[in-house]
């Protein structure tokens, strides 16, 4: 996994943000993390992306009400869904599981026992939020979006924070 030190050295740090479908969650902290990055002036530093373990929303844009929220704040989300494939464990430093069970998915999908050192839980980079998952807004209404929003947006930060102060390693 690279650190900050490799930030410096012209090195790109690559993330990959993973949830069941990537119609909702994956591609929503996608879409935040790209604007923190953008407004550090660290978008030509990060490699960024998001995927599923499910790939049968392969191609779709993110779910409607996902993009809605997302809009409301200032996220424009124009990912188009993908399965995670083992390939992601090479070209990722980082991959960033939503819930348990997409990070037990990874743990199982992780081609080495290195690539498995390269998967963390979004819910760790969490503050002053006391959830250990990012919960799936797909049968929630529009709190739950917007619950999830503020969610992401704090770990987003928090995560973005980690990789550029190398506490991240």
């Amino acid at each position: 996994m690279n650190n900050s030190k490799d930030l410096n050295n012209n090195k790109k740090y690559n993330v990959l943000f993973v949830c069941l479908g990537n119609i909702c969650r994956s591609p929503a902290a996608e879409g935040i993390f790209r604007h923190i990055v953008n407004e550090k002036g660290m978008a030509d530093r990060f490699e960024i992306d998001s995927a599923g373990i499910y790939g049968g929303h392969a191609g779709q844009h993110p779910d409607r009400r996902m993009r809605t929220a997302a809009l409301y704040r200032g996220y424009a989300l124009s990912h188009s869904a993908r399965q995670v494939r083992s390939l992601d464990f090479m070209d990722f430093d980082l991959v960033v599981a939503m819930d348990d069970q997409n990070y037990e998915d990874l743990m199982h999908l992780a081609p080495s026992v290195e690539a498995t050192h390269k998967i963390k839980r979004m819910a760790s980079f969490l503050t002053t939020h006391k959830v250990s998952y990012i919960p799936d807004p797909y049968y929630m209404g529009s709190e739950g979006f917007s619950m999830v929003l503020d969610l992401l947006e704090e770990a987003c930060l928090n995560l973005y924070d980690n990789i550029v102060n190398s506490e991240f390693i």
